[in-house]
């Protein structure tokens, strides 16, 4: 009789159990032979199953899918932290990135993909997009237009690509989720070897201002708040066969165009140009953000761009980004950072997730100087090392990455809370808050001033610039 009591109970949690699983929503890996595809192209299931949404469980946490210093609402110097960040997503290396280069073939075949360039996978690629910024916890992603969208055999057909990816992502980002900043590929189809806005071609330069007009209204309807000028291939090769003076005015009347179209159709965003020395080019016309600030002023275009500075183009220049942050900084045009860093051994641009803490942290005091990048933020514009290949690593460089850089916020919180490296700075200069100092900074000192007072004075004192004691303080804060 028990057994049969047993029997009979067994039976009601087997028909209970089907009846759940039944009922349940169907979940399963984006994988192109797991059968989630409904056969029209659009995906069912998760791409990133098994990952739950990133939380911040604090620096003792020994979970690697977690933040230990990214406190998304923590309040530094009285701005949360995510508004002092405003973390973004890149398309083109979280979704396109195969972990190719120019000695080995890609090594990255992510289980969604199905080797296509088709609209039906680039719809995918959205979709996982958008899981991932989800499960990550940011709100912003930045795109090229032809990493989102296939290129077409005309510009008719290459719009209408964008415009069906586009509209999904419209769908997608609902109501919080918005691009940081849109921009145009201008670089990697053969029509542009010579440049776009800098080619030889007049054909390749009407091409490259149809493309950029299609590229802004784009990121306008998706509610961009930025957009970008990457001008990899607008430079040259060798000044024997280029006239560089009419290359400049030429991007300077494209620039003017661009900044005359975004006011007609009414985009609010800010304009950015990324400084980059070279590569591919050898010599880049953007090569830093002195060269940059220097262009915008030459052509009056000082009040209507600012710049997008990456740390590892900052390097490339013989730079540090600390550097490039401060001229940009100091000439009022900060206005995005892309969050990477390059390897001090090998020469080019290796776009790495930022894990140095020291970097970091002189990046926030430019950026709390700056009193924050709003509209702008700090995209991570870094891609996977060729060897990590396992889905979830996509997810531990972003968490590395945005801990890092809010490691770098407390530091600097704390470095100005301090207010031990601004007095020592203050300490150093000091002997130009007098009254002649201040004639001096006001431009009200001549030279025949000048003299007399040097004849009064005698020899200068001379004070100790107190560098290792500033590198201390600055060490006792990481």
């Amino acid at each position: 009789m028990k057994s049969a009591k047993f029997l009979l109970l067994l039976l009601s949690l087997n028909v209970v159990s089907n009846i759940v699983m039944a009922a349940a929503p169907p979940t399963c890996p984006a994988d192109v032979a797991s059968g989630c595809d409904s056969g029209s192209g659009e995906w069912e299931g998760e791409f990133f199953p098994g990952i739950e949404k990133i939380k911040y469980e604090g620096p003792t946490s020994k979970n690697h899918l977690s933040f230990k210093w990214y406190n998304a609402e923590e309040e530094i110097l009285g701005k949360k932290m995510k508004d002092w960040l405003r973390f973004s997503i890149a398309f083109w290396h979280t979704f396109r990135g195969t972990g190719g280069d120019p000695f080995g073939a890609p090594t990255k075949m992510w289980p969604w993909e199905d080797g296509t360039n088709s609209l039906a996978m680039a719809k995918r690629r959205m979709r996982a997009n958008f899981e991932f910024i989800e499960k990550l916890g940011v709100d912003k992603w930045c795109f090229h237009d032809r990493d989102i969208a296939p290129d077409g055999k005309t510009i008719e057909e290459s719009n209408a690509n964008l415009d069906e990816v586009v509209a999904l992502a419209k769908e997608l980002q609902g109501t919080k989720i918005r691009p940081l900043w849109g921009t145009a590929q201008l670089f990697y189809h053969p029509r542009y070897m010579h440049g776009a806005a800098t080619s030889s071609e007049l054909g390749v330069y009407v091409y490259s201002a149809a493309q950029v007009k299609k590229a802004i209204e784009v990121t306008h309807y998706l509610g961009g708040e930025n957009y970008v000028f990457w001008g990899g291939r607008e430079g040259y090769q060798s000044l024997l066969n280029t006239d560089m003076e009419r290359e400049l005015n030429h991007m300077a009347r494209f620039f003017e165009a661009a900044v005359a179209f975004k006011k007609k159709i009414g985009f609010n965003g800010t304009l950015l140009i990324e400084p980059k020395p070279q590569e591919p080019t050898k010599h880049q016309y953007d090569w830093d953000a002195a060269t940059a600030a220097n262009f915008l002023r030459k052509y009056g275009l000082i009040d209507e761009f600012k710049l997008n500075i990456e740390c590892n183009h900052a390097t490339l220049s013989g730079h540090s980004c600390h550097h490039e942050l401060e001229t940009a900084r100091i000439n009022g045009i900060l206005g995005n950072i892309d969050a990477n860093t390059g390897d001090p051994q090998v020469g080019w641009d290796t776009d790495q997730f930022m894990m140095d803490v020291g970097e970091a942290t002189l990046v926030m005091l430019s950026v709390i100087k700056n009193g924050g990048l709003a509209p702008g933020g700090f995209n991570f514009d870094a891609k996977l090392r060729r060897e990590s290949t396992d889905v979830e690593d996509i997810f531990i460089a972003h968490i590395a990455g945005m801990d890092t850089i809010a490691r770098g916020l407390r530091n600097a919180a704390k470095l100005i809370e301090g207010g031990l490296l601004d007095e020592l700075v203050r300490k150093r200069y000091q002997s130009f808050d007098s009254e002649l100092g201040a004639q001096i900074e006001a431009g009200k000192a001549d030279f025949d001033l000048l003299e007399k007072e040097a004849l009064k004075l005698g020899e200068p004192k001379v004070g100790s610039a107190k560098q290792e004691l500033a590198e201390m303080i600055f060490q006792s804060a990481l």
